[in-house]
């Protein structure tokens, strides 16, 4: 699979995975030799490290756990445009280096038992692990980091594509051995992207037939701790770990993967998902919704202790989440618009009447990190906008951001007075109830996009807000697959988005933020920003040289998006939440920035004989 982290990270998420330094050693030639990589900073772990300090190697194996998730999915192929994959296909893969949930800027090698690079950082050397071989006994070769990188490079999604866009050369110098060249020189940027590959086993894929620009539905050959068991399509995909890994008793996965079995079940509606949670079917689960955290679990199971709920720290990066205008439409293109639109979202109130009051607002494109701004500029800041000063609003460089608020009563008033100012500064006018445009006469109308039921009872609201003030605004809800095409076409006026983010901030931006991405399909640049002082940004972001050189620039970016008024943001919590059957065991010590489900987790034969015994 491509670029693939299995602690911590979805697929997608994985594919931009950034890696850390390890304990290097210079050669007389200039060549560094070393176990990991690294872009900024140390390992918080010495070479020879015996396990992850958050995993328990004495954990047994066995059981079987079974996860749900909403939706659906149509290929088992990761790497290419079309299809839908399934929840947990990062199980059945490895890639040269893994990152730590401890240490977000850390790697250890996986395949790759060392590195080599040379003091300009024009190429590194991956030298690979003998001992790595696929399911079905074949050795992992260079060859096979060859055919995956020609895969992307040919065939793969925009977004897997940017990953490796310099990428100079890929020279495979021996079985075990390769060499990649860089088109840049002195940034360790390009040679950490390479670090993540994964490997594709080219003698599976061109025999019999198959077409690794196709989707498909055949268990794919693979090399992780897990390969495919079972494939229902666009029901259920089993997982089964795999007894004879060859990797299973490296530091890196001593005391993980513990299940025999991981199932996740497929549902159409979040409602029926979590019934099936509360009967039993299900046995663990990531709780989003705070009425049901607040009153669904008012249930005999967790009152007599066979449902455990659990708030574990969140202190990973959440990404951005809110709605997203679609700025190639040309209501949109007018800032007043989108900042009166803003204005009309009281979340205050809905953090009142539907979030129960659990959440946060977000005011960042980069929540819950270093990377993302808050309070007034800082020097550091204000020197790097300083140049594009003629490019920006003063408040840029001057204010602090806040998103609008209001006293969370319903009203909103001193906002609705703020954007219908702003609606009418731009053109807009009140016409027998309806706000319509002061030159065509058309009305203020748009369509919000959503592809699950559960978050309409947060947009309805909103639509109810808009239509008092002349607004029409609908809500469609589509199904996955729907939703997946029109938001690669960009085929929405506005999007409900969640942006991963992964740190440190690399290319994952330029495809989501630089002007270049506006119109190439599959890109994740969904609002079609056109920015020049966002490029400039996003170049001085990628030359970065060092970790505070690179937040500053980061928080700086930061400060441009918001203040153009992009999105509406939602909100995001530094707490998870969590509900399981008592039929876990979990080591002491959880990593810093997940909650080990399901790699550091196992069963405790004793507590699910007793969850057994209760079930009956």
């Amino acid at each position: 699979m491509p670029i693939l982290c299995r602690v911590g990270c979805t697929v997608l998420g994985a594919a931009l995975l950034a890696l850390g330094l390890g304990a290097p050693a210079a050669a007389d030639d200039g060549v560094t030799v070393a176990r990991a990589i690294a872009e900024f900073g140390t390992p918080d772990l010495p070479e020879g490290f015996a396990h992850w300090p958050y995993a328990d190697p004495a954990a047994p194996k066995g059981g079987s756990v079974t996860l749900g998730t909403i939706g659906s999915f149509d290929s088992l192929n990761t790497y290419i445009l079309r299809g839908n994959w399934p929840a947990g296909i990062g199980l059945i893969g490895d890639a040269l280096m893994t990152g730590s949930a401890d240490d977000l800027l850390a790697a250890y090698g996986l395949i790759a038992e060392t590195v080599e690079y040379p003091a300009d950082r024009s190429w590194i050397i991956f030298n690979l692990r003998p001992a790595a071989r696929w399911h079905d006994g074949h050795p992992i070769t260079a060859d096979d980091f060859l055919f995956a990188y020609e895969t992307i490079r040919d065939h793969g999604r925009p977004f897997l594509q940017s990953a490796y866009q310099d990428v100079e050369a890929f020279e495979v110098l021996g079985p075990h051995r390769f060499r990649i060249s860089v088109k840049t020189r002195n940034r360790m940027k390009p040679l950490v992207r390479a670090a993540g590959l994964s490997p594709l086993p080219r003698h599976w894929w061109q025999a019999d037939g198959r077409d690794i620009t196709k989707t498909t539905l055949e268990p794919i050959l693979s090399s992780g701790p897990y390969r495919i068991k079972e494939v229902e399509h666009g029901r259920s995909i089993t997982y089964e770990r795999v007894p004879d890994y060859w990797a299973r008793d490296l530091p890196v996965n001593r005391g993980l993967w513990n299940f025999d079995e991981i199932r996740y079940d497929y549902y159409r509606d979040d409602t029926v998902l979590f019934e099936a949670f509360l009967s039993g079917r299900i046995d663990w689960r990531g709780e989003n919704r705070a009425q049901r955290w607040v009153t669904g679990y008012e249930v005999p199971e967790v009152e007599d202790g066979l449902i455990i709920k659990r708030q574990l720290p969140n202190n990973a990066p959440s990404g951005f989440y809110g709605l997203v205008f679609n700025l190639r439409r040309p209501l949109f293109q007018d800032i007043r618009v989108r900042r009166a639109l803003n204005l009309l979202f009281d979340f205050e109130s809905i953090q009142r009447t539907v979030l129960f009051g659990l959440y946060r607002r977000i005011e960042s494109w980069f929540p819950n990190s270093d990377y993302g701004a808050g309070g007034p500029p800082t020097p550091e800041e204000v020197a790097i906008l300083e140049p594009f000063r003629d490019q920006l609003a003063p408040e840029v460089l001057t204010r602090a951001f806040a998103a609008p608020r209001s006293d969370g009563r319903g009203a909103n008033r001193a906002n609705r007075r703020a954007a219908l100012r702003l609606l009418r500064a731009a053109g807009w006018e009140s016409r027998d109830g309806r706000l319509v445009n002061r030159a065509t006469g058309a009305p203020l109308a748009f369509e919000v996009l959503l592809f699950s039921p559960t978050l309409v009872r947060v947009v309805e609201p909103y639509v109810q807000a808009l239509a008092r003030d002349g607004i029409d605004a609908d809500i469609r809800v589509v199904d996955t697959a729907q939703y997946l095409v029109r938001t690669d076409e960009y085929d929405f006026d506005v999007v409900r988005l969640f942006l991963t983010f992964y740190p440190p901030p690399g290319p994952l931006l330029a495809t989501r933020f630089h002007s270049s991405t506006v119109d190439v399909r599959g890109q994740a640049n969904f609002p079609g920003i056109k920015h020049p002082v966002v490029d400039a940004l996003l170049d001085r972001i990628l030359s970065a040289e060092t970790l505070p050189q690179l937040k500053a620039t980061t928080r700086a970016l930061d400060r441009v998006l918001l203040w153009h008024d992009y999105a509406i943001p939602f909100w995001y919590d530094n707490i998870a939440r969590v509900a399981h059957w008592d039929r876990f065991g979990w080591p002491e010590r959880m990593p810093n920035y997940a909650t080990g489900f399901p790699s550091t987790w196992w069963v405790d034969p004793a507590k699910d004989a007793a969850i057994a015994a209760a079930r009956r």
